[in-house]
């Protein structure tokens, strides 16, 4: 068996998203006539306290989304430096919307200062973009998935309203935040205009996202969603598994953390590995090996049937659904031979 630590993206449905599947009730989703879909929506709006919500096709099309529905062409959104929309986006907000990007410098802990956001709002001057929009990551992937607490979120929040812009959150895994930090997301989100969470990742559904937000701000997502080619027919079979992921997912991702812990002591205790322990709250686990060796490393893995992203320095793990503690004690050999290899 192949132990996949790429990505919590590799997760496979459960047996009783299978048989949801299988059974669900469909309509045209185009019509708001699938009722497995109008009742997931219903249910995410309800969990965040948000007046509405739209199922998507992913994570990145839900950042997409929701900065196209609240930002024209031409306007500014304000984001961190390191934040996936940013670096990991193919550039569509700018290159599919006109919005223009502009990064802030992000925190150790994932935030970023207030300062640094009021002082980066545009004056009312022809010569520059409309700032219309500040955007945030909980948790934040660029820092082996720290979660960001109601405090700092609703600082950075408060900020970028004070000033006049509306606020996204890019929740992609926001129930790995709520677990760890035992809040839950209707609090986390509270002062946030929209927000987006995936239910392809630790949630383990196949396919989707979600964007919860505001009546008028959703209805206008429906029509850029449209605008994109994505909008889908009878899809229900998939937001059946969303269901099942509200109601039976969350509370097992304390699970991915633990193992994530394991892991990261794990490997802090293996010569040539640079890892905090002390870092890792969520279920990502990022750490340096030697300059240059980070290919070599992910290559060696896989002969022990472990397989990871390669990079050039910093790499990264990603325990969850279906990756037991057993796995993290082979992990830990495997990857103390490994550096003893290079």
């Amino acid at each position: 068996m192949e132990i996949d630590l790429r990505s919590d993206t590799v997760t496979k449905p459960s047996p009783e998203m299978r048989k949801a599947m299988a059974n669900a009730e469909v309509g045209d989703d185009v019509y708001k006539g699938d009722p497995t879909v109008n009742k997931l929506e219903e249910k995410a709006a309800e969990l965040f306290g948000k007046e509405d919500a739209i199922f998507v096709s992913s994570g990145t099309q839900g950042n997409l989304v929701s900065v196209l529905s609240q930002a024209n062409r031409g306007d500014e959104i304000l984001l961190g430096d390191i934040c996936h929309i940013f670096g990991s986006e193919a550039g569509g907000v700018s290159v599919l919307g006109g919005v223009v990007m502009y990064p802030l410098k992000t925190n150790p802990d994932g935030t970023i200062d207030e300062e640094r956001i009021t002082e980066a709002v545009k004056p009312d001057d022809y010569h520059k973009p409309s700032t219309k929009l500040f955007a945030f990551e909980n948790t934040h992937g660029g820092v082996s998935g720290m979660p960001i607490s109601k405090e700092s979120s609703d600082k950075m929040a408060l900020a970028a309203k004070k000033a006049g812009l509306r606020v996204h959150m890019d929740g992609a895994r926001i129930f790995n935040a709520s677990v760890a930090l035992n809040t839950s997301v209707k609090d986390l989100t509270e002062h946030v205009d929209s927000a987006t969470f995936c239910l392809s990742k630790g949630l383990s559904c196949p396919v989707g996202s979600i964007i919860v937000g505001e009546k008028d701000q959703i209805a206008e997502a429906r029509r850029i969603r449209k605008l994109l080619g994505s909008a889908m027919r009878q899809v229900g079979v998939l937001a059946a598994c969303g269901i099942i992921a509200l109601d039976n997912m969350i509370d097992r991702l304390a699970d991915d953390h633990e193992n994530a812990k394991k892991l990261a002591i794990g490997l802090s205790e293996i010569s040539k590995v640079e890892i905090n322990p002390d870092n890792i709250h969520t279920n990502l686990v990022k750490f340096k090996v030697p300059e240059n060796k980070g290919f070599e490393v992910s290559d060696k893995l896989k002969d022990f049937g472990i397989l990871i992203n390669g990079s050039y320095t910093e790499l990264r793990m990603v325990p969850h659904y279906g990756i037991e503690s057993e796995h993290i004690d082979t992990t830990i050999s495997s990857m103390s031979k490994v550096m003893n290899s290079i």
